[in-house]
């Protein structure tokens, strides 16, 4: 039987047992493993975490995931309050995608990817759907996405409120436009905003409470 390669967290965060809660926001690069926990030559989080900041924190966990082969926002939580309230499917969590795709995107494909279409587990719907014209202004990726000067590209913003395994990318692929490059821009009400890649920020939970209310322990 083939190995199963899907990068899921390995370890379910517990709560705190002592210190204060942490959310961290990092923005993770093509090629990275959402896990701390080494797997053969594949580059993980405590790699990118250490080429950032020497004293990352230790004791935090993916709250969701993201693709091996996938960029972007990535929440990090100490506290398994928080780390429920992001990643469970029944917390609704809006989640905004940049694809570049391969072909042209046209208003009839938007409308399929808002209407919703049938995956091979069940239907699957876009919050919105929109073409990005012209292409977004992104961070590099290395090795970037070959380049075909027979066939064009273009780039769409996606939001869902569910998070199935490589459901973007399914998506594009139902109505012709297989994704060449993923990148998750915002998670709630959390952006990449300005932080590069392979960096992180602490999030101010006061805040975050303000804004979703507190948490229910």
């Amino acid at each position: 039987m083939q190995k199963n390669t899907t990068d899921y967290p390995r370890s379910r965060p517990k709560f705190k047992e002592s210190g204060a809660s942490r959310l961290i926001l990092l923005h993770k690069p093509f090629q990275v493993m959402c896990q701390f926990s080494p797997e053969g030559e594949r580059q993980t989080l405590t790699e990118v975490m250490q080429a950032s900041a020497r004293d990352y924190p230790r004791d935090v966990y993916p709250a969701g995931r993201l693709d091996f082969d996938s960029e972007g926002l990535l929440l990090l939580t100490n506290d398994g309050v928080w780390q429920a309230r992001i990643s469970q499917p029944r917390a609704k969590m809006v989640k905004t995608y940049l694809a570049q795709v391969e072909g042209v995107i046209s208003n009839s494909t938007l409308q399929a990817l808002r209407d919703g279409i049938v995956l091979k587990d069940g239907p699957a719907r876009a919050l919105s759907a929109e073409r990005i014209s012209p292409a977004p202004v992104v961070s590099e990726r290395h090795p970037p996405v070959r380049y075909r000067a027979s066939i064009p590209t273009d780039w769409l913003r996606i939001s869902l409120d569910e998070g199935r395994n490589r459901q973007v990318r399914r998506m594009t692929a139902a109505v012709g436009l297989p994704t060449l490059r993923l990148i998750r821009e915002r998670i709630g009400p959390w952006t990449l905003a300005d932080l590069d890649v392979g960096h992180w920020r602490d999030v101010d939970l006061a805040e975050a409470c303000r804004t979703l209310g507190p948490a229910q322990r």
